[in-house]
């Protein structure tokens, strides 16, 4: 029996560090690659990935790749739904609301498209309403752009590839190519913007929320309708904005952090 005690506390604590793996990968990994960096025999590295990915911690891309699936990223982003972390983000996202006047919020990638993780609302009549889960295309809003610049070249250009570019505003780039370009500028400003690109008559920009290790986890926006604020005036409240992402992804880093 304490031999099936252990065997159950290795399975455990195996499962655990491929987590962390995936999760810190700067590239997806294959099993090959996790079974090599754990030191975990092949037969039980596909067996904990099959479940992993089973259970929607993980997912395989198109290339058979370990990529972090929908619970992982809600793990990684559960914490700050914690009581403790709670308060601090709708603070920061609160004060950050009432110096610009518009709509901001956290949008967290998900696949091709973003998902809206919290925002904290405008007391204008006039705004686009979208709720706290919803979904957005990557390649026409703010965090999305945001969000596709700062993968690599290679993971970035395929991913354009298979996007289906439907024109969803005046705006919105369907030409891959074009949109290829205007990443590049976007991870060279570490700025996003949506010009009138996802809905007729709204901007908006983002900038990223990084972790200890500069690694993009999040996206902070704000947006507005242009008959309100123009793009540029949105672009101007830039230190603003990174002031605040810089605290949240403090909230990231662990609890130590939030204590100065």
């Amino acid at each position: 029996m304490a031999t099936n005690g252990r065997e159950k506390g290795s399975a455990i604590a195996r499962v655990m560090v491929i987590i962390e793996a995936v999760a810190k990968a700067e590239r997806p990994l294959s099993p090959a690659d996790l079974a090599i960096l754990l030191d975990i025999p092949k037969p039980s590295i596909h067996r904990l990935l099959n479940q992993l990915e089973d259970d929607g911690f993980v997912q395989t891309n198109m290339r058979g790749l370990i990529v972090p699936g929908s619970r992982m990223h809600g793990v990684a982003w559960g914490v700050l739904h914690s009581e403790r972390f709670s308060a601090v983000r709708r603070t920061i996202l609160e004060q950050l609301t009432e110096k610009i006047g518009e709509t901001c919020g956290i949008a967290i990638p998900n696949g091709s498209e973003m998902v809206y993780y919290d925002r904290v609302q405008s007391d204008w009549p006039l705004q686009l309403n979208l709720q706290v889960g919803s979904h957005t295309p990557a390649w026409c809003t703010a965090s999305g752009k945001l969000y596709l610049s700062s993968l690599p070249k290679q993971r970035r250009q395929k991913i354009i590839n298979h996007l289906p570019l439907h024109q969803y505003a005046r705006n919105t780039i369907v030409d891959p190519e074009h949109l290829e370009e205007n990443l590049l500028a976007v991870k060279a400003s570490n700025m996003s913007t949506d010009n009138e690109e996802f809905v007729d008559g709204m901007v908006g920009c983002a900038v990223p929320i990084l972790d200890s290790e500069q690694r993009l986890c999040a996206c902070l926006f704000i947006h507005a309708p242009v008959v309100r604020k123009s793009l540029d005036e949105l672009i101007s409240y830039s230190d603003i904005l990174h002031t605040a992402a810089t605290e949240l992804g403090s909230l990231i880093d662990g609890p130590d952090s939030t204590s100065s």
